[in-house]
């Protein structure tokens, strides 16, 4: 059995990416959204785009100590930024992957703030509730963004520079 390089180095990214998830960081500056959107703009078939980083994240997960309340809507979240990530799989350009990168920080909060909101007795289940819980949020959003543009930038960033050194990386999308 062949292995596509182009899919090696992909995954390869992706792998390194989610492990800095194990060394110490502040709060929520993490890779897994920028993972999301890079599966998605680079692997051909559209279920590796959702199964490798969505499976590279929950491994993670279970490293850092297991699964956790609330789970789902941050997963949901990761799906809907790689869906996103589509958008990147005709034409990736900086002002694309900065654009959607903070389109991916967002749906982050939105979403999973929404799931602690109503998935727990944190805050009571009322607008001013839910407006509590997003304000709550807001230094989490905040290192989400910035985690999302450094990372982002350094996926797309490293292959794009692979792909300049080693032309075969660029022959065909991973099918």
């Amino acid at each position: 059995m062949k292995v596509n390089p182009r899919f090696l180095v992909i995954t390869g990214l992706i792998v390194l990416a989610i492990c800095t998830r194990l060394i110490p960081h502040a709060p929520n500056f993490t890779a897994t959204s920028a993972v999301a959107l890079f599966g998605a703009a680079y692997y051909d078939k559209k279920i590796m785009a959702f199964l490798v980083p969505i499976t590279a994240v929950l491994i993670s997960d279970v490293l850092l100590g297991g699964l956790y309340k609330g789970l789902e809507w941050v997963y949901a979240s990761y799906i809907v930024i790689a869906a996103l990530g589509f958008v990147l799989r005709k034409k990736t350009t900086v002002y694309r992957v900065v654009l959607l990168s903070v389109i991916s920080s967002f749906c982050l909060y939105v979403i999973s703030d929404f799931g602690v909101w109503v998935g727990t007795s944190l805050y009571p289940h009322t607008v001013h509730g839910l407006t509590a819980c997003y304000i709550a949020a807001i230094p989490f959003l905040r290192n989400g963004l910035l985690g999302d543009l450094f990372y982002g930038g350094l996926l797309f960033g490293a292959f794009y520079l692979a792909q300049l050194k080693f032309p075969t990386l660029l022959k065909q999308r991973i099918k």
